[in-house]
């Protein structure tokens, strides 16, 4: 794994990059973890694979910020990089993310792969079968910045609020392939939803694994990104 630096602004962003191939950008989640899939072993197989840590966290400087910004970042270490199109690929947060980007920037975007994210919503019965599971969720230890958290959190919100935010997704001509895990305590019905209201959608389930299965399965993780990236 390369180590690269890109300034973007008054802020400094870490970049790791590894592999040879078609370019894919790889968003951790929380929001306002460290980037905790850069690991060589995790990293999609026959791709350059890009991992970006997010503004003010880990060793990128900079502080709370919006999903605006946060798509700005990204946009900026594209060109940075000399990447014309990508993949944009992500666990968690990192999903919805790659989802909003998508929808602002569809030039920019080969497709989107978007594995266990909450999709843009704050439904009540959702977050209850979150609150009711969070007992039995494997505990995975991932550092982050609880004030990027809350900035981004808020951000969120005011996103799934928008007039115009379930045209631009119905519009949006990126494909976007979501990925449940079959043994996560997140719904998956909003991805699947997702997945039948963009005109290039997929839906599909990995069975038997925990939402952070790049973390107790990473097997399982290498080849579900590999095959999400190679397909479309």
């Amino acid at each position: 794994m390369e180590s690269r630096t890109v300034q973007v602004g008054t802020a400094t962003l870490h970049v790791g990059v590894t592999g040879q191939g078609p370019d894919v950008v790889v968003l951790s989640g929380g929001p306002g973890c460290v980037q905790y899939l850069e690991h060589d072993e995790l990293a999609p197989r026959g791709h350059r694979a890009w991992y970006p840590e997010p503004r003010g966290v880990g060793r990128s400087t900079g502080g709370p910020h919006t999903m605006e910004q946060a798509v700005a970042d990204l946009e900026a270490i594209r060109a940075a990089v000399g990447v014309v199109t990508w993949i944009v690929a992500g666990h968690s947060w990192g999903g919805d993310l790659a989802v909003r980007y998508a929808v602002d920037h569809p030039e920019a975007v080969a497709a989107v792969v978007s594995i266990a994210g909450r999709g843009p919503q704050r439904d009540q019965t959702w977050s209850e079968a979150y609150k009711a599971g969070r007992a039995t969720q494997p505990v995975v230890d991932i550092d982050h910045v609880p004030e990027v958290h809350a900035a981004l959190g808020d951000s969120f919100t005011e996103w799934t609020h928008r007039a115009d935010l379930w045209r631009g997704l119905a519009t949006c001509g990126v494909p976007m392939y979501f990925i449940a895990a079959g043994d996560d305590i997140r719904p998956s019905w909003p991805l699947a939803q997702l997945a039948e209201l963009v005109p290039h959608g997929r839906f599909a389930t990995v069975a038997d694994v925990p939402h952070d299965f790049w973390f107790t399965h990473p097997e399982v993780w290498t080849s579900t990104i590999t095959d999400a990236c190679t397909g479309p």
